[in-house]
């Protein structure tokens, strides 16, 4: 299994630019970031100084959205970026949230979205593919590769990611929800005529590790409330369209009954005051908290859920040291180990 590091681009670039690197030093493979250009700084910009002060990890948005930037730009930004670096680029993709809500937009379409998958991966991929009638390639780019992950709650874009999808994206980290989504998109899969194997399976939350007391333990839950309401606005929208008695599991749905709003000002960010609806229960679950122990117990949940990597959230104060447990401790668990002699 893979392991992630995922935080918001905030001021200043050289912070962003150091996390980076320390996540390098203790093996994450990828380092990604939320890409909302209101909220946060411009994340392209940051990836070309990521990579250019790196030389292993692979960078990427935790995700970005089809309406933000015109679909030849970003594929554009991708292959150039694959150019420059070598291939180490990623595109985590969803529908829209923050990056549109924030100017008063809705999320794409299914439709778009389908579409724009399509049409990111071909062209950094050094393909074409047919826009306006007309086959558009990029003639500069010859070996650039580029994965595009599906992020998707609902059952509809689930399905999109497992028929279209390199890999799928959870942004939550509860085992139940987990294990019903990732069966839900190798199903997509298969009936598609692919092979389920072939799809990569990311589960993306909050880790925060503490120091075995209960005073440690109930700061990291106040840390990582705010995840509970970030994913409470894609669990709105989809009891708007499905319902909540419908395919989606209860466990998912049933904690948002006493939501009353979200203000985007606070969006990912601890401590904000709009996540009270937020039970320490749901904290629990949709996040991953307490001891280096604690956590392998429920990595080695994933593992056997079949998840390739876990995208750890490091929106918290416990940065650095959640780093290096991950990196002298955990990693080495879940990676191969290779003998010298045999």
């Amino acid at each position: 299994m893979d392991f992630g590091v995922v935080i918001q681009a905030n001021p200043p670039a050289a912070r962003t630019i150091s996390l980076a690197k320390k996540a390098e030093e203790h093996k994450f493979t990828n380092f990604w970031t939320y890409d909302s250009h209101i909220l946060w700084q411009e994340p392209y910009v940051l990836y070309s100084l990521i990579l250019d002060a790196t030389k292993r990890i692979k960078v990427g948005p935790m995700v970005t959205n089809p309406a933000t930037r015109d679909l030849t730009v970003t594929a554009s930004t991708y292959a150039t970026l694959n150019h420059h670096f070598g291939n180490r680029t990623i595109c985590g993709i969803g529908r829209g949230d923050s990056a549109l809500r924030v100017l008063n937009k809705k999320p794409v379409t299914l439709r778009e979205f389908r579409e724009s998958i399509g049409t990111i991966r071909e062209l950094a991929n050094s393909r074409s593919v047919e826009i306006n009638g007309s086959e558009i390639r990029f003639p500069w780019s010859q070996d650039s590769q580029l994965d595009v992950w599906v992020a998707a709650y609902g059952p509809k874009a689930l399905a999109i990611a497992g028929e279209t999808g390199d890999g799928f994206i959870l942004q939550c980290g509860d085992v139940e929800i987990a294990e019903w989504m990732i069966k839900t998109v190798r199903d997509a899969a298969e009936a598609a005529g692919r092979n389920p194997d072939d799809v990569a399976f990311c589960v993306a939350a909050p880790f925060y590790v503490t120091d075995g007391t209960e005073e440690g333990y109930r700061h990291a839950i106040e840390q990582c409330r705010w995840f509970g309401g970030m994913v409470g606005n894609h669990v709105a929208d989809i009891v708007e369209r499905y319902g909540a008695d419908g395919t989606v599991p209860k466990a998912l749905t049933d904690y948002i009954k006493n939501r009353e709003g979200y203000d985007y000002n606070d969006h990912g960010r601890s401590g904000n005051s709009h996540v009270d609806f937020v039970p320490d229960e749901i904290v629990e679950r949709f996040c991953v908290i307490g001891t280096a122990e604690q956590h392998a117990e429920k990595l080695e949940q994933y593992r056997k859920l079949g998840v390739t990597q876990f995208a750890g959230y490091l929106d918290h104060d416990n940065k650095e040291e959640t780093l290096r447990v991950y990196g002298e401790s955990l990693i080495p668990q879940f990676t191969e180990r290779l003998q010298a002699k045999s």
